[in-house]
């Protein structure tokens, strides 16, 4: 990768141009009536080794707005002086062999090919099939350069998706989540506003037509907050999925510049994680939205949203 604006940037940001601020009101006892609990993941994954590492799109808010390329490899080099084990990026469908250079990136400055973040358009009858093909083709480049987990969003598309959709969705990720186990990764799936209308519809959807040792979590906590629902009632309904973890916090509703005491209780997040042995892969991904307050630089509140991990999840 260069260190002038790429492609993978300018998805960055159309990645979270849909969002908005409101949140989704949650119904008392919506998690209540899940059943059962479900088998947990393999006892070899929740005994993995811990690593935590730090999504681009924050960076690329701070590059942005000091009017500066996006620079790669000055990310890489300030989150390991600052004690990260990986960068998360966007994957690059375009050009899978962008991803095996950005892995030679992270190995040469001491950090480790871990996770890659893709959207993808599932929920079209006719056509979810190819892009599911297309997503694999990637990943088995990705897989070779050492990536074990694919993060995805399913597209939102302006509107709740109608049950057909839905259907169509969770059945080509389903196929993803088998295509990627037999590769050897795993697919965590993710999560934004949209998919939490209608008290968690689409969220809850994926979720319950799917076996979790094939279709994952990538459990962003503070979009499941912000959405309205209790952080630990997801985990006790979905924290056998998780393989994977988005970390960010607010305060009064308002995104803070580094991981701090807020409006998430990250303590008591941690004590379940670590209760329950989930696996332990940690993103932090701070952003900027208005009203955020901006007091230190993007390598500072890294170092010091590490040192609250380390401090709080024991990693």
């Amino acid at each position: 990768m260069h260190t002038t604006v790429c492609p993978l940037f300018e998805r960055l940001q159309s990645r979270r141009g849909f969002l908005g601020r409101a949140g989704v009101v949650w119904a008392a006892g919506m998690l209540a009536g899940q059943g059962g609990r479900l088998p947990r993941l393999g006892a070899a994954e929740a005994a993995s080794k811990a690593v935590v590492g730090s999504n681009i799109y924050g960076w690329s808010q701070y590059a942005q707005r000091d009017h500066k390329p996006l620079d790669v490899p000055g990310v890489i080099s300030a989150l390991r002086d600052a004690g990260y084990d990986y960068l998360e990026n966007s994957m690059d469908r375009t050009d899978p062999e962008n991803n095996v250079r950005f892995a030679e990136q992270l190995t040469r400055k001491g950090l480790k090919p871990v996770s890659l973040y893709t959207g993808a358009r599932l929920h079209e009858a006719g056509k979810a099939d190819d892009e599911v093909g297309h997503l694999l083709d990637t990943a088995r480049v990705c897989r070779q350069a050492g990536f074990t987990v694919i993060s995805c969003n399913p597209d939102p598309i302006g509107r709740e998706k109608t049950e057909a959709e839905l259907e169509t969705q969770v059945k080509a990720l389903v196929a993803l989540g088998e295509g990627l186990n037999r590769l050897g990764m795993r697919l965590a799936v993710h999560h934004h506003l949209p998919e939490m209308a209608s008290r968690g519809r689409e969220f809850h959807y994926n979720f319950r037509h799917s076996r979790p040792d094939v279709v994952g979590f990538c459990y962003d906590v503070h979009w499941v907050w912000r959405g309205g629902i209790p952080p630990l009632d997801v985990l006790k309904a979905y924290g056998n999925r998780v393989v994977t973890w988005h970390l960010r916090q607010s305060r009064n509703g308002v995104w803070t510049e580094a991981l701090e005491d807020g409006d998430i209780d990250f303590k008591a997040v941690a004590h379940y994680a670590q209760t329950h042995q989930l696996p332990r892969r940690f993103t932090v991904e701070l952003a900027l939205e208005h009203g955020t307050r901006i007091t230190r630089s993007a390598a500072e509140n890294h170092r010091l949203s590490r040192e609250f991990v380390r401090r709080v999840f024991h990693v």
